[in-house]
């Protein structure tokens, strides 16, 4: 088997949790692509080492002098390699890069921060150390290349066997430094994954996995242990996430699982993100629980809509026109509702409105505003009858008004709108009746 390991800032915090990383590594040979991201926190009051570089970056674009700042990201990797114990020169390496930090474009500057972690991992593993400027190509237009990047990979792995990588950037041909967006160590890793058809792509970071609600919401709530790409996405999108969104289509697109493990406790389970989930015995009625706040919704009502023809397409051009994203548009047959970010259109609303009312002559546009949207997902929803009308039922009972019900076509989540105020009741009252209560009556079988 073959495995591609990332490990995130966390991971590659302090000297610590580069061992932890180490054996991590030792325990599974198949473990033989690496890739890192820069050290981040070591502590809640502590910094990024990306964060620090984008300091960098800010005092040298308002000519503010960064020596002091470029002294106390020096520190962090020579304090690194002093404890590890390590001989790479890493004090004069950045001596080096600080004396040029002016002369380089400032993508160059926030790429060290993983290009200086890899360095000291890859003495540390005993690992040949690659450069993601000489594997990971972009086209000049910023998108990635990924058959050179493909070829580059499998040439240097030909060459070098295993190897420690540094995430989040790469280069064009002419060798200019390109990031990833933020959080593209993840990326990074599903890139090489796919590149080298890796049977699993192993994402490792300081939480178990994906968790089926939020723990600042709901206390204790359980790990997800299997999930498909669909569900993943569903959770993701309002907010339940571990793993940059972008890092799933390169591995999904090949039928390379994701699992997420915890670097502070390799023996846990985490998650394991498929295509299909396979099927077992018992499978949960509802994989999590996610929601935010904050949405605004346009309720357009006039009778005999649904026989004029692109009523709805004139409405969402409104939108389109002041550059507002859609979120939903829940329909009925004389009416429809319009869901977006309510900060999307904090100063255009009246606008909206009455571009509304004047191009679509509709009977009553109302807005609601201070909406909050929870998702429900699960991939067996669909095949239990009742569901919905349970879910509705133990929210009634809890005084939870529903505002808004659209269910995705695919017949994995139920996405409701209940009021800010609400959200937080309806998000505990959903996890306690049909995830928690799951777990229980599992535990006593």
């Amino acid at each position: 088997m073959l495995k591609v390991a990332k490990f995130g800032g966390t991971s590659v915090a302090n000297a610590q949790q580069f061992k932890k990383v180490a054996s991590i590594v030792a325990a599974d040979p198949d473990r033989r692509y690496i890739v890192v991201s820069a050290s981040g926190k070591r502590f809640a009051t502590d910094n990024k080492i990306t964060d620090l570089l984008l300091l960098v970056n800010a005092h040298i674009a308002y000519h503010v002098d960064c020596t002091a700042l470029l002294q106390t990201i020096k520190e962090r990797y020579v304090e690194l390699a002093r404890e590890l114990k390590l001989t790479y020169p890493i004090a004069q390496k950045f001596d080096e890069f600080a004396m040029h930090v002016k002369d380089v474009s400032a993508e160059y500057v926030v790429s060290r921060g993983e290009w200086f972690t890899a360095r000291l991992m890859a003495e540390l593993l005993d690992k040949p150390f690659v450069d993601a400027t000489d594997v990971i190509r972009f086209h000049h237009d910023g998108s990635l290349n990924q058959d050179m990047t493909a070829r580059l990979l499998q040439q240097t792995v030909a060459e070098k066997g295993s190897f420690v990588l540094p995430g989040f950037y790469g280069a064009t041909s002419d060798g200019k430094i390109k990031l990833f967006e933020r959080g593209g160590g993840d990326i990074t890793g599903a890139v090489v994954a796919r590149a080298l058809s890796a049977d699993v792509y192993e994402n490792w970071t300081d939480v178990s996995g994906f968790l089926a609600a939020d723990p600042r919401i709901v206390d204790n709530p359980r790990t997800i242990h299997r999930i498909t790409f669909d569900e993943m996405r569903e959770l993701s999108y309002m907010g339940a996430s571990v793993l940059q969104e972008e890092a799933i289509f390169p591995v999904r697109e090949a039928n390379i699982p994701i699992q997420i493990k915890d670097t502070n406790n390799p023996d846990a389970v985490g998650t394991m993100i498929r295509e299909t989930a396979e099927e077992r015995e018992r499978e949960h009625l509802i994989t999590g629980v996610a929601g935010r706040k904050n949405f605004t919704a346009v309720h357009i009502q006039k009778a005999h809509m649904s026989t004029e023809v692109g009523f709805i397409r004139r409405a969402l051009s409104v939108f389109e026109r002041y550059n507002v994203s859609v979120e939903h548009v829940p329909t009925g047959i004389d009416s429809f509702g319009i869901v977006v970010n309510g900060a999307d259109v904090s100063n255009t609303i009246y606008s909206i409105v009455a571009d509304l009312q004047k191009e679509l002559k509709p009977d009553s546009v109302q807005v609601v505003d201070h909406l909050a949207l929870i998702s429900i997902v699960g991939r067996n929803m669909s095949r239990r009858a009742g569901t919905s009308g349970r879910i509705f039922g133990v929210l009634g009972e809890a005084g939870v008004n529903i505002r808004m019900i659209t269910q995705s076509s695919q017949e994995i989540s139920i996405i409701l709108g209940v009021t800010n105020e609400d959200f937080n009741t309806a998000i505990r009252v959903i996890y306690e009746r049909f995830v928690k209560s799951e777990m229980v009556c599992a535990a006593s079988e």
